[in-house]
């Protein structure tokens, strides 16, 4: 049975959270296409986007596999979204699956580090959650992202948010990635 995506998000019966896990399990047991729910969000408004690309981040987290390149290219192009709850989401996906794509990651790259001059701590610490992931990577192809990230983590307020990047530089700088 094909699960109805648009039903669920206007159920009213059924909370946000409970639509989430429904989404991500449906990718999860293999009830619901990616394609499918990336289609459907792509042209959502942003609380149901949001939504779709927080089940995409649970079942990420769960199994990066189910992560394809189609879903890091929707998630890198939603990192530009206004809306901070699709920002972070998007990033959290990105971190999820970014090592299955280590030479496709430029675009989330551009967006995740506009992303850390974002107002909204979440956006932020989501942000460089991904950037410290991509990192961890240790690609040639980024050579100067350890630097990059060593400069936002100076200016950066919260100390939360330095952790993450003082861990992510740690780990390349000693070689434990």
């Amino acid at each position: 049975m094909k699960m109805n995506i648009a039903e669920l998000l206007q159920d009213k019966g059924t909370k946000a959270k409970g639509k989430t896990e429904i989404l991500s399990q449906g990718l999860l047991g293999r009830q619901l296409s990616l394609a499918d729910l990336i289609a459907y969000a792509a042209s959502a408004q942003d609380p149901a986007k949001a939504t779709c690309i927080e089940a995409i981040e649970f079942a990420t987290r769960q199994d990066p596999n189910i992560g394809t390149s189609e879903c890091l290219a929707f998630v890198s192009e939603t990192l530009s979204s206004k809306a901070p709850r699709v920002k972070w989401e998007s990033a959290k996906v990105i971190a999820n699956i970014a090592h299955r794509f280590p030479e496709d990651l430029d675009l989330a790259l551009t967006n995740l580090l506009t992303n850390t001059e974002h107002e909204g701590t979440v956006v932020r610490w989501s942000a460089a959650t991904a950037l410290g992931q991509i990192l961890k990577l240790n690609s040639v192809r980024y050579p100067d992202l350890a630097t990059a990230l060593e400069a936002i983590c100076a200016r950066e307020e919260k100390g939360s948010i330095q952790k993450i990047y003082r861990d992510a530089l740690r780990k390349v700088a000693v070689g434990k990635v």
